[in-house]
């Protein structure tokens, strides 16, 4: 079965960095689009960076110039490199792969920005 392992999350102090990365198992991780969403308490969950089986990248405006997304076919892991945080960067944060109509979501982890 697909499973997805994501780790990296954290305390961190405002204007430090964070690494979430998501190993995933169980499907053909190389035709998939991958993404990196987040969500906090109330609000529904958002796009924070993706990229498709074509290497092509798009970030949300707050990821852009601070976050970066990067895809391991080989390894079938994605990461999420997140420099610049701020404290409205907190919330959880949740891995996403989408090939054609079948998608599934990692469990979540959640990141924390505070001094």
């Amino acid at each position: 079965q697909v499973q997805f392992v994501e780790s990296g999350g954290g305390l961190v102090q405002p204007g430090g960095s964070l690494r979430l990365s998501c190993a995933t198992s169980g499907l053909l991780f190389k035709l998939y689009k991958i993404a990196w969403y987040r969500q906090t308490p109330g609000n529904g969950r958002e796009m924070v960076a993706s990229q498709n089986p074509v290497n092509y990248k798009d970030y949300a405006d707050f990821a852009k110039g601070r976050f970066t997304i990067t895809r391991n076919n080989a390894d079938s892991t994605v990461v999420l490199r997140m420099n610049k945080l701020t404290p409205e960067d907190t919330a959880v944060y949740y891995c996403h792969e989408k090939f054609d109509t079948t998608e599934y979501w990692g469990q979540g982890i959640q990141v924390n920005v505070s001094s």
